[in-house]
């Protein structure tokens, strides 16, 4: 009781602290300010710009001295100093000259120093390629294969360690051009690739992200006059280039690259809308700069939108004064220094150029998430302890009450618990995310336990119920050896442990996203509060909290549904049409490739993946093993499998309906947004308040039973496999002991691995999670099945046969030809296959392992 009392204090004072803070999401993605303005009177234009070893390089570049304007009779002047800055608080120095006095050519950060491609001056434009490195105080040059051609005013970005450079002019006076080349690693020469679509252009942006080149906008010459340009494109390597959706409006010459903010945003800064272009030369001195919107591109769901604005402030004494106003710079590469986008100098308004080094630091905003929400959640929390509270105190002090409920659990309810114990944070927000970022094949991954529920109740149930298990690895000593078992029950443990680490991760992003609060403190306290209520509930108050759990997250995802369908131009059945039209829905990709998830690859994966969950994950075994009868058992196994079809295609549709909710409405998505954070952001941004913070809660509070579900199967492994086998004297109540002190300990080991989780940044934790279900599930399930089908395979084949099929295994994994779907199927008949053949090659004498013989019960 004084645990509970503790819990309670700490949400309580969770509460006091946060229940007044109503938090509104705004416009407001940067935080920016302005470091040492470049050297000299009159700021440079068309500089190159980059990083090396930590120190940010502006090198050539052009202005017009003195201030005085072409139409004054001003002359354009070119430069060849290479000026560094070695950290924000310094003072620019020179560090080293140019082959000759040049600009505007293409400027790309890479591990090895700062790239510069081509660019030009009054005289031509060059071929030169060449790396600048910053090394002890001063710069290297080292050149690199030419271009095929003189150019200046193209685009070009770096992607997997490839150079893409795209358009630009091979003269001063030439026209544009379309082509497209590629640089290797490891050099050799310019590679050409197919020519970008539409018409020549220079001056146009170019992006990456997941392994694709983007390139928007810019200027096409016609006799002389500029067209701005609207379209955009995109090319995958090996591929060809497809348009996207067009640029809200025609743009040129915006800092380029393109700015990666989170996992799916390319961010352009300001850029030349060609609004005044015409009138250029009539503005003069009264022209108003150029565009300051913050252009967001969206790489999954196609669309743009305005998420922001660059300082901007034109004084009234610009004409005299120019560099005491502040303007959005156009022809400056955008750099990305200490984490932060930088944009030094660059062309203010037409003649002027700018000595301003903007930089704009990434801000994460805070969820809109008020005090209801709060009160919703530490209602609902208190709820869910109440019924822990009140089901423990009807438990009785033992191992067996602790580990399975006194086997007195209705057959409905452990159907809903497994059910629930699968229905965690993995599903309701990596689900969503998968579908919102690709289509439906994984469907299949969730559907196929139809077809392994039949196979579970009728071969694997029997036996763990005649034998009265409380750990399914039990079944391994009897059957073989215990030495198995201990193998067996490590791998579990081993398995087990990293799914905690991700089902804590999790809901602590969820919180961190919805409400701005640090993620490592999410993970902490989620963590404490867990680790709590495991000690203190047993399996029976995991239980009953996971069916009332199961229908508050099912009510929340289809109440999210519905809300985005309904507050969506084109309502659910244009939601259906368009996301058909786009191949959102596609759940099968026909194909013989065992590196991609084809049909064949999900459905082989899917099945053998259900089979590792419900014939030896304990959390799913133990779950079946408290019902009073096999009857009810599979009875049990049955409703969690009818449960899984309305579930599976609820979460799909979530996802779904992000993707055609955020399609329609792109500025309200946080550009800094991981993927697997679109459905939190959701529920904190768009959700009325209250029900945002009941979905929130519900979640949590599913979350923690799953969380509680794991540290009780692993105490239960551990005391029932490992303690009890080495301390065969320890009494009942010494075992119930360590139990508790086992949990403890999972709860600090889990607070670990959720951490380390952070700072791996996956696009997809779905994937990661079946990634290490084929690795250390799928040797567990082939002990099983063997055990079970194979009656010649004795304990010593299947322990080697276990040992290598792990060991090939990890190579497999090693390799990305093979997909992370086909590692069961490698796992589970590697390990039968070997037990096979070692059971022939090492035969045990006569009586040494048990066929178990089954009877109906």
């Amino acid at each position: 009781m004084q645990m509970i009392k503790r819990m309670l204090v700490l949400m309580l004072c969770l509460l006091a602290m946060k229940a007044g803070a109503q938090h509104t999401a705004g416009e407001v993605f940067f935080n920016w300010k302005e470091i040492a303005p470049l050297p000299g009177a009159d700021g440079l234009a068309g500089s190159y710009a980059g990083v090396s070893n930590g120190a940010l390089i502006v090198a050539g570049g052009a202005n017009f001295p003195g201030n005085t304007r072409p139409w004054a009779g001003g002359i354009k002047t070119w430069y060849d100093t290479i000026w560094v800055l070695e950290n924000e608080s310094s003072e620019w120095k020179a560090a080293g000259k140019l082959p000759r006095p040049m600009g505007y050519g293409v400027s790309l950060t890479t591990p090895n120093g700062l790239l510069c491609i081509g660019g030009g001056n009054a005289e031509g434009n060059y071929m030169d390629v060449f790396l600048l490195k910053y090394v002890n105080g001063k710069i290297e040059t080292e050149n690199l294969p030419a271009l095929p051609e003189p150019l200046a005013n193209a685009c070009g970005v770096l992607l997997n360690g490839r150079v893409y450079v795209t358009g630009g002019q091979t003269s001063p006076t030439g026209g544009t051009t379309r082509h497209c080349r590629v640089l290797g690693p490891g050099g050799g020469q310019w590679q050409p690739l197919p020519d970008l679509p539409g018409p020549g252009r220079m001056l146009a942006m170019a992006g990456a992200m997941d392994g694709k080149v983007y390139i928007f906008g810019g200027v096409d010459l016609q006799q002389g006059q500029r067209k701005y340009l609207q379209d955009a494109w995109v090319y995958q390597p090996g591929g060809a280039w497809k348009q996207v959706a067009n640029l809200p409006y025609p743009l040129a010459a915006a800092p380029t690259p393109a700015y990666e903010a989170g996992q799916s945003h390319l961010l352009l800064f300001g850029g030349d809308d060609g609004v005044n272009a015409v009138k250029a030369g009539d503005l003069k001195d009264a022209h108003p700069g150029f565009s300051n919107k913050v252009l967001a591109y969206n790489t999954l769901t196609d669309a743009w939108s305005v998420t922001g604005s660059m300082p901007s402030n034109m004084l009234p004494d610009a004409a005299l004064n120019p560099h005491a106003s502040t303007y959005a710079p156009v022809t400056t590469p955008l750099v990305v220094w200490n984490n932060n986008v930088v944009l030094p100098g660059g062309e203010a308004r037409p003649a002027v150029r700018s000595k301003k080094v903007l930089v704009a630091a990434p801000r994460q905003p805070e969820g809109r998430f008020g005090g209801l929400d709060w009160t919703v959640i530490g209602a609902y929390f208190l709820l869910v302890i109440a019924i822990s509270v009140t089901v423990s105190r009807k438990m009785g002090n033992s191992t067996s009450d602790f580990f399975l409920g006194g086997q007195k659990i209705p057959w409905w309810a452990a159907g809903l618990s497994i059910f629930g114990s699968k229905l965690s944070a993995l599903t309701f927000i990596a689900i969503p995310a998968k579908a919102y970022a690709t289509d439906w094949v994984y469907i299949l991954n969730n559907l196929m336990i139809i077809v392994v529920a039949p196979i579970v109740t009728m071969f694997y149930l029997p036996y763990f119920r005649k034998l009265k298990l409380t750990s399914v690895y039990e079944y391994l000593q009897i059957r073989f050896n215990t030495r198995v078992k201990l193998l067996g029950s490590l791998t579990f443990v081993l398995f087990q442990l990293s799914r905690l680490g991700v089902v804590i991760y999790l809901p602590a992003l969820v919180l961190s996203t919805v409400t701005g609060t640090n993620i490592f403190a999410c993970i902490l306290l989620t963590t404490v509060v867990t680790t709590a209520y495991s000690v203190l509930g047993g399996i029976e108050a995991v239980v009953w909290t996971e069916v009332m759990q199961v229908f508050v997250l099912l009510g929340g995802a289809l109440v999210s549904f519905f809300f985005m369908a309904a507050n969506t131009d084109g309502g659910l059945s244009g939601m259906m049409n368009e996301a058909w039209q786009q191949d959102k829905l596609r759940v099968a990709n026909l194909g013989w490739s065992i590196s991609e998830p084809v049909l064949w690859v999900v459905v082989v994966g899917a099945f053998l993946t259900n089979l590792v969950t419900y014939t030896s994950d304990q959390v799913v075994v133990q779950r079946y093993l408290t019902t009073s009868t096999e009857k009810e058992a599979r009875r049990s196994i049955y409703t969690n499998a009818l449960m899984v079809i309305p579930a599976t295609f609820i979460f799909f549709g979530v996802g779904t309906a992000l993707w055609f909710f955020y399609r329609r409405h792109p500025g309200s998505l946080n550009p800094h947004g991981r993927v697997d954070d679109v459905f939190p952001w959701f529920i904190s941004q768009q959700l009325p308040a209250g029900l945002s913070g009941l979905v929130i809660a519900g979640l949590f509070a599913a979350t923690m039973s799953t969380i509680s579900s794991s540290m009780n199967s692993i105490a239960t492994v551990v005391t029932t496999d490992f303690y009890k086998t080495f301390r065969k004297q320890a009494t009942d109540l010494q075992s119930l002991r360590f139990a508790k002190i086992v949990t403890v300990f999972l709860g600090i080991i889990g607070c670990g691995i959720a951490m380390y989780l952070v700072y791996l940044q996956n696009a997809s934790i779905w994937d990661q999670y079946l990634k290490i279900i084929g690795l250390f599930g799928g040797c567990l399930a082939g002990m099983f099945a063997a055990g079970i089908f194979f009656p010649r395979i004795n304990g010593r084949g299947i322990f080697a046969g276990f040992i290598l099929s792990s060991i090939g295994l990890y190579f497999v994994q090693q390799s990305s030809a093979i997909s992370f779907f086909l590692y069961p199927l490698f796992a589970v008949v590697g390990c039968v296959v070997m037990g096979y053949i070692f059971s022939w090659v090492l035969p045990e004498k006569p009586g040494a392992q048990q066929v178990i013989q089954m009877n109906d019960e």
